[in-house]
């Protein structure tokens, strides 16, 4: 199951995008399989000090994305093939990869400072 008691909340994005993607993060990582259950909606929504309505609107998001099922009132599980995986592998890892060209870009760091930085601090990090 996957541990929301790590999911730091900040206040730049909507809470229920947040949640969305920390579960592709959890999948991502490997903590997060096929059949893995989520917590209810009014559990989760109890650990984080959040409104149940919020946590509905993540799940609905992720059940839309289709990396998240419920069925009836069973609860919702983790739902996973290699089409879905490949598509949250692409989001997130494209994603930071812009997110950090464009922070290069905005201080004026050229491609090839951009690249020695990146060099530089692989084996620290």
């Amino acid at each position: 199951m996957i541990d929301f008691t790590k999911l730091n909340l900040n206040n730049k994005e909507p809470v229920y995008i947040q949640i969305a993607y920390y579960v592709k993060k959890q999948i991502l990582a490997g903590f997060a399989e096929p059949g893995d259950e989520l917590p209810s909606r009014r559990e989760l929504a109890a650990l984080l000090g959040i409104n149940p309505n919020t946590v509905q609107k993540a799940y609905k998001l992720m059940e839309d994305s289709g990396y998240v099922q419920t069925i009836g009132n069973s609860g919702s599980i983790i739902y996973i093939d290699k089409k879905i995986l490949s598509s949250i592998e692409n989001e997130l890892t494209k994603g930071l990869v812009k997110d950090f060209v464009k922070a290069a870009k905005d201080i004026n760091m050229s491609f090839k400072e951009t690249i020695g930085l990146i060099s530089e601090v692989w084996d620290d990090v």
